[in-house]
C-alpha cells in the first residue's frame, strides 16, 4: 500500500473499530502491538499514528507504552482514550485518578465558541490533569480535557472515541485527522487487494495440497471462493456437520458447494461432537472443546486424502480480537482461533483474510462473484447452536431450539427491513404458565436481534410487539415444551451478539 495509517494496540476494544473507520473513510491501516519499536514504525512509513484505548492506567508503574522514539519520527499521531493519556504522560503532562469516570455518551463543549456542543462516547475512570508543554485543550466536558493537541508537533488527543457510531461528527473528527493533518489522498479499495492476497496464497501454499474448513458462512465461503482462484487444483474443501447446524441447514449448504467446482466432501459427525460437549456447561470450554474436535476430523479427513499439509480457515480480525491478543482481554475462545488445539498435524495455517472486517469481506465476495443471497448471509457461529443451548447441550434441547429458531427467522426475513443478525436461543431456565387449563413448568426462549455494520459494536433492534407477539404466540404454540418467550433488549456493549 503507498500510504497507510498505523494503529497501535493497547488492549483497547474497539482498535478494530478504529481501523475500520480508517479504511472506510479510504485509507488502509494496520494494527500492530502498542510496544512496537521506532524503527520498525520508521521502516513501515505510515501517514500517521493512531493510539488506541486500553484497561490500564497510565502513570501507574508497568502499564504499556510506546516506544518513546516514535514521538521524534515526525509523524503525526491521535492518541485516543489511554492513547491520549499515555501520549500525555510521557511527554510530560500528569494522569491522574478520580474515582468516577464518565462511562456512556457525555457532553463535550469545544473551546471554540463557533463549534457546537457535541455528545461522545466516553469510557475512562483516568483522566489527564495536567497537559506537556506545547499543548492545548481543545474541548471539555463537566469533569475532563476532552480533547487535546500540539498543532506544531502534530499531536492530538481524544479523551472521547470518535470511532464508534455513538459519538456524534466522530467520523468528521477521524477525516479530518486523516486527510488535513495526515495529507492521506484516500484510494483504498479493499476488492483492489484480491491480487494481491491471490499472491499471497500462492505464495504461501507453493505446490502443496490444501484443505479448507468450509462451514458455508459468508467468511469460508469467501476463502473458498479465493482459494479456488488461486491454487486450482490443490483444494479441498471439507464440510463438517457437527450436528449443531439450523434447520435443514446442513443440506442446504451441501447443495450450494456440491454445484461448484470444488472437492467438495460432507462428514457428519453429530455423534462425536455431541459425545464431546457430554456434561459440558461452561461456554468456553464448549467452544475450546468443538474447536479441537473440529481439528481431529479435519487431521483424519486429510490423511485419507493423501495426508495434506496444509490447513486453510476463513478466520477474519475479530474472531482473532476477541480471542484474546496482545494487551486484550479475552472476550470468547472462536473456536477457529482460541479454540485451537495446541498439537495439530498440519504443517501451515492459512487465513487470507485475517487482516479483513466482515464487510470488507462480503466486498470481496461480490467481486469474486459468489451470489448475494450467500454474501449477505447473516452471521452463524461455527460451534453453530452448541452456543446457543444455555448449559449442556443435549438432542433434545437442539430439537427445541432448531424449531424456535426456525420461526424466529421465518417472521423476520418476511420484514422489508431486517437486523443484521437474529436468532433464537434456549436459556436454561425454566418459567411456570398455563396451557389448556393446566400447569406447565417448561423452557424459556429469548430472542436476539441487533443492528450493526461491523460486529464489533451493535444496538439491539426495536422489532415491533406485532412481530414479537407473532413469534411468541408460533414458539409456544407450535413447540410443547416452551412456555415463554423473551426479547433481549441490551447492546454491545454491555453484551457480546451471541449468549455465549
Amino acid at each position: 500500500m503507498s500510504e497507510m495509517i498505523l494503529v497501535l494496540d493497547f488492549g483497547g476494544q474497539y482498535k478494530e473499530l478504529i481501523a475500520g473507520a480508517v479504511r472506510k473513510l479510504r485509507v488502509y491501516s494496520e494494527i500492530r502491538a502498542g510496544n512496537i519499536c521506532a524503527s520498525e514504525v520508521k521502516r513501515l512509513a505510515p501517514v500517521g499514528i493512531i493510539l488506541t484505548g486500553g484497561p490500564f492506567s497510565a502513570h501507574l508503574p508497568g502499564s504499556p507504552k510506546c516506544d518513546p522514539a516514535i514521538f521524534k519520527l515526525k509523524i503525526p499521531i491521535l492518541g485516543i482514550c489511554y492513547g491520549m493519556q499515555m501520549m500525555c504522560h510521557m511527554l510530560g503532562g500528569e494522569v491522574k485518578s478520580d474515582g468516577m469516570g464518565e462511562y456512556g455518551r457525555v457532553a463535550v463543549r469545544p473551546k471554540d465558541p463557533s463549534k457546537p456542543e457535541f455528545t461522545a462516547l466516553m469510557s475512562h475512570k483516568d483522566a489527564v490533569v495536567r497537559l506537556p508543554d506545547g499543548f492545548e485543550a481543545t474541548a471539555h466536558t463537566d469533569t475532563c480535557i476532552a480533547a487535546c493537541e500540539n498543532y506544531k508537533l502534530r499531536f492530538y488527543g481524544t479523551q472521547f472515541h470518535p470511532e464508534t457510531k455513538h459519538t456524534k461528527g466522530g467520523r468528521e473528527i477521524l477525516r479530518h485527522f486523516l486527510y488535513d493533518v495526515c495529507g492521506a489522498s484516500g484510494g483504498y479499495k479493499p476488492e483492489e487487494t484480491i491480487a494481491a492476497q491471490i499472491g499471497h496464497i500462492q505464495s504461501a501454499a507453493g505446490a502443496q495440497k490444501v484443505l479448507l474448513a468450509l462451514s458455508g458462512g459468508v467468511d469460508s465461503s469467501v476463502c473458498a471462493a479465493l482459494l479456488a482462484k488461486a491454487i486450482p487444483g490443490q483444494l479441498t474443501c471439507i464440510f463438517v456437520d457437527h450436528g449443531f447446524m439450523r434447520e435443514n441447514e446442513g443440506n442446504e449448504i451441501e447443495e450450494i458447494f456440491s454445484k461448484h467446482r470444488l472437492n467438495f466432501i460432507r462428514i457428519n459427525a453429530k455423534e462425536r461432537f455431541l459425545a464431546k460437549l457430554k456434561g459440558v456447561t461452561d461456554p468456553e470450554r464448549k467452544r475450546k472443546r468443538i474447536g479441537e474436535e473440529f481439528i481431529r476430523v479435519f487431521e483424519e479427513e486429510a490423511d485419507k486424502q493423501g495426508k495434506i499439509p496444509y490447513l486453510a480457515q476463513g478466520t477474519i480480525y475479530p474472531d482473532i480480537v476477541e480471542s484474546g491478543k496482545e494487551y486484550g482481554a479475552t472476550i470468547k475462545s472462536h473456536h477457529n482461533v482460541g479454540g485451537l488445539p495446541d498439537s495439530l498435524s498440519f504443517t501451515k495455517i492459512i487465513e487470507p483474510l485475517s487482516g479483513f472486517f466482515k464487510d470488507e469481506v462480503r466486498v470481496l465476495g461480490r467481486k469474486l462473484g459468489l451470489p448475494q443471497t450467500l454474501v449477505n448471509r447473516q452471521p452463524f457461529p461455527g460451534p453453530g447452536l452448541a452456543i446457543r443451548v444455555i448449559g449442556e447441550v443435549t438432542e433434545k434441547k437442539l430439537s427445541i431450539l432448531r424449531r424456535a429458531d426456525l420461526i424466529v427467522r421465518e417472521e423476520i426475513d418476511a420484514l422489508k427491513s431486517r437486523p443484521g443478525q437474529y436468532f433464537a436461543v434456549l436459556t436454561d431456565t425454566r418459567s411456570v404458565g398455563v396451557k389448556g387449563d393446566g400447569r406447565t413448568y417448561e423452557n424459556v426462549i429469548a430472542i436476539r436481534a441487533v443492528t450493526t455494520d461491523d460486529f464489533m459494536t451493535c444496538d439491539y433492534t426495536p422489532l415491533g410487539h406485532k412481530v414479537l407477539g407473532r413469534i411468541s404466540s408460533r414458539i409456544t404454540n407450535e413447540i410443547n415444551t416452551v412456555s415463554r418467550v423473551v426479547y433481549d433488549i441490551t447492546s454491545k456493549p454491555p453484551a457480546s451478539v451471541e449468549w455465549e
